[in-house]
């Protein structure tokens, strides 16, 4: 069974997704472990800012800690190995260290339509 742990680096609450603006890579991290442990992975968040034991408890966070600062932060670990610092993963990079075929997201993303252009229909530009 796979085991993936997240430190994150200090964070408003547990997953980041909190506050008036919230980082669209944050909203969508925290729904790929959602979907990563509808699958059945077993993943636990670490925030620096709740739970600095985690990051001092843990002999290869704490090394890198030690080593880079918190530049390497995120950092995430499969099975206690480094698969990932630094910036978080996506969807299918996560499904592959899993062992699982990535699936797309149920959440939509944004588009912003503009109202002017020339992408009309029958313009010919699209």
């Amino acid at each position: 069974m796979v085991t993936i742990q997240v430190f994150d680096p200090a964070l408003c609450c547990s997953t980041g997704v909190c506050g008036v603006e919230v980082d669209q890579q944050l909203v969508t991290f925290a729904a790929d472990v959602d979907w990563l442990t509808a699958q059945g992975v077993s993943v636990t968040r670490h925030n620096l800012a709740q739970e600095p034991q985690a990051f001092v408890t843990n002999d290869v966070v704490h090394d890198l800690l030690q080593r880079e600062g918190d530049t390497c932060l995120p950092l995430v670990l499969v099975n206690d190995e480094v698969v990932g610092r630094g910036a978080y993963p996506r969807r299918d990079e996560l499904a592959r260290v899993a062992g699982l075929k990535p699936a797309a997201s149920r959440t939509k993303p944004l588009i912003r339509l503009s109202s002017g252009g020339c992408c009309t229909p029958g313009s010919g530009c699209c």
